[in-house]
Order: C-alpha cells, then sequence, then structure tokens
C-alpha cells in the first residue's frame, strides 16, 4: 500500500517538473508546473476508479469506446462529403460526434460487460476469474468472533483470506473505543488478524478499494464482492440475508457450528450438568460444550448436579439448536449425590468431641 502511494506521488511531482522544464501551456513556470501537477493528479483520480472496475466491465467499456470512435469516423466522411464547402459547421459537428459516439460506446459496453464469460476463453482470464472466486472477504464481526481464525487452522479454508482498508479502519475504531468491552474486543479483533497473518499456509491481502458514497462498512463489503466476484465470510445474520439479496455467496460460521453440533434422536439417554431453573414449572436449564440449550422436565430441584436424561424432541432455530429432555429419577441416576453427602459428613463428626466432652 505504501509503494503505491509513493508512486503516485512521484508521478505527480515528475508531471510537475516536466511543466516547469516544457511549459506546454506557454504560462509561467510554476503555473505551468501547477497545471501539470493537476493533470497528474486527474489522472491518479482515474487510476483509482479503474481498479474498482472488474475485468469484464473494463473490455467492454474498451470494446464499446472503439465502436463509437470507429461509427463517429465514418459520420465525419460523410458529414465531409455532403458539405465540402462549409468550414464552420462541419468540424463542430464532426468532433461533436467522435465525443458523444465515444462516450456512448463507453457506457453502453461496460453496463454490458457483465455478461462477458471470461473463463470460457481460458488463459489468462480464466485463472483471474478463478482466483477472484477463491477469494474471500472478512467481516468485521467475524475477525472479533475469533472462529475463523480456528477454521482457517484446521485447513477448512482454501483461496485467499482478504481485509478490507475500511474494516480495518472499523476494527482500529472499536478498538480504541473508550468503551472498554467495546476497546477489549476490537483488540481481541487485532490479535486474530495477526495470529491468521502468521499461518505459512494461508495468504492474506489488504484490499485498498473503497466505495465513498457508500456510508455503511456492511454496504461496501457487499459492492466489493460484487466487484471481485468472491464469497464474504461473517457471522453476521442481517448481512448475510442482504448480501444473499443481492446475490452474493457468504460463508456463515455460525452455520458451521450448527451444522457440526452432534445430533441428538429423541429417545437417547445424555448426561447434562443442571445450571439453572428454567421458565417453566420443575424446568431445569443444562447446555452442552458447544452452547446447545437443553431443557429438563422434572429437574428443577437438582441444580448444580450432573444427572441422566432421557431426550423427548429437538427443535432447530435460526439462533441454533434447542434439545428437550425428561429426567425420572426411577430410571436416571444423580451422579453427584455421594459427593454431597461427604461433604455435609464434617459437621457430624465435628459434632461428636463436643457431645463426648459435655457427658464427661
Amino acid at each position: 500500500m505504501r509503494s503505491t502511494l509513493s508512486l503516485r506521488f512521484i508521478f505527480i511531482g515528475i508531471m510537475a517538473a516536466t511543466g516547469v522544464w516544457l511549459r506546454p501551456f506557454h504560462l509561467s513556470p510554476w503555473l505551468d508546473g501547477l497545471a501539470s501537477a493537476a493533470f497528474g493528479a486527474c489522472v491518479v483520480w482515474f487510476e483509482l476508479e479503474v481498479r474498482k472496475i472488474s475485468l469484464q466491465r473494463l473490455i467492454g467499456a474498451a470494446v464499446g469506446s472503439l465502436l463509437g470512435i470507429l461509427g463517429a469516423y465514418l459520420f465525419s466522411l460523410v458529414l465531409s462529403r455532403a458539405a465540402p464547402g462549409n468550414t464552420a459547421a462541419v468540424p463542430f459537428l464532426q468532433l461533436a460526434l467522435l465525443l458523444l459516439m465515444s462516450y456512448v460506446g463507453l457506457v453502453v459496453g461496460a453496463s454490458k460487460g457483465e455478461t462477458l464469460n471470461l473463463s470460457a476463453l481460458g488463459g489468462l482470464f480464466g485463472a483471474e476469474e478463478t482466483q477472484r472466486h477463491s477469494l474471500k472477504l472478512l467481516d468485521t464481526s467475524v475477525i472479533i468472533d475469533g472462529r475463523i481464525a480456528d477454521i482457517a487452522g484446521a485447513g477448512f479454508l482454501e483461496g485467499t483470506l482478504a481485509i478490507p482498508q475500511f474494516v480495518l479502519r472499523e476494527l482500529q475504531l472499536v478498538a480504541d473505543s473508550s468503551d472498554s468491552m467495546k476497546r477489549n474486543r476490537g483488540r481481541r479483533g487485532l490479535d486474530v488478524l495477526q495470529r491468521i497473518q502468521k499461518m505459512p499456509q494461508l495468504h492474506v491481502e489488504i484490499v485498498e478499494q473503497d466505495f465513498p458514497n457508500v456510508r455503511e462498512v456492511d454496504l461496501k463489503l457487499i459492492e466489493l464482492a460484487k466487484v471481485f466476484h468472491c464469497t464474504i465470510v461473517t457471522n453476521d445474520f442481517n448481512l448475510n440475508k442482504v448480501a444473499q439479496l443481492h446475490g452474493v455467496e457468504v460463508l456463515n460460521i455460525n452455520e458451521l457450528a450448527n451444522a457440526l453440533k452432534p445430533i441428538v434422536l429423541p429417545g437417547e439417554t445424555m448426561r447434562v450438568f443442571i445450571l439453572k431453573e428454567g421458565k417453566e414449572y420443575n424446568q431445569g436449564v443444562a447446555y452442552l460444550d458447544d452452547g446447545t440449550m437443553v431443557v429438563v422436565d422434572n429437574a428443577r430441584k437438582l441444580i448444580s448436579r450432573t444427572i441422566d436424561i432421557t431426550v423427548t424432541s429437538v427443535l432447530q432455530t435460526t439462533a441454533g439448536k434447542m434439545i428437550f429432555g425428561r429426567f425420572d429419577e426411577r430410571t436416571h441416576a444423580v451422579h453427584d449425590k455421594a459427593p454431597v453427602e461427604r461433604a455435609e459428613r464434617p459437621p457430624e463428626r465435628a459434632e461428636r468431641p463436643a457431645r463426648e466432652s459435655a457427658a464427661t
């Protein structure tokens, strides 16, 4: 990023020096240098805008412009032969036709360029299309979440992990927040990025493209995914839905976590630790290692106990999976009853010396 920025400043400086030396506008040296520098800045701006456009749009725009220039040339020949003596209006019409048809060809060609199938051409174009499809954009939420590092470290992500510059800015703002909770989340996200960059099997790329006209980071991600024809990696439910409406592929970490949860069928027996009481009468609530909530009937009096239950039903929701079970004291065991009894024995042993001393 810094090398590219330095080259841009060097180019503008060379343009300014050339204007001072050659004086193309026949002004004072400083004015010519300033005008040349402004022209160089316009070239750099044009280069930044072109970088945001896909290769399909560039090819369509180039072909459309060439066809427009060719059409304007043919019309100019007809005008010059139709009105050979009119030396005032013909050059103006020829220039107007050239600008008009070039502009129309550029705009129409760029708009129709998305219909080109570059992968069918093979070679360089097919390789570029495949590389862009293998690119995966990381969202701020999935970086802060941290599970993306474990998934990538296990080898389940291929291709290139791309981190947009505006996502890094948002992550830095969170890390510099005055709120301690937000600050810790932002710093954890930066630590996750450093961990990903140190993985030798991964290639991490910083994407500089930005969309100043778009304010929200989620919409910027969607627009960037459209430009590169790549996939967004996130755990944001709303971003997932909006991206699908725009036709952008999404890898949702939460959906992956739900898919990896163990399958439990009604009638099976499982062992859980009752953590708290439930909302309904005589219910207890437990959690599995992956965070799945287990609601157990007849377990309200068994809080802080590990018990065996029978699964009665499994409910799959958009937020995750919920398991409902039932405890039957006639057929299931409470595994921490013995430790509780041993914990209650020392007071009885402590009372014996007092009774013996009182008897003496």
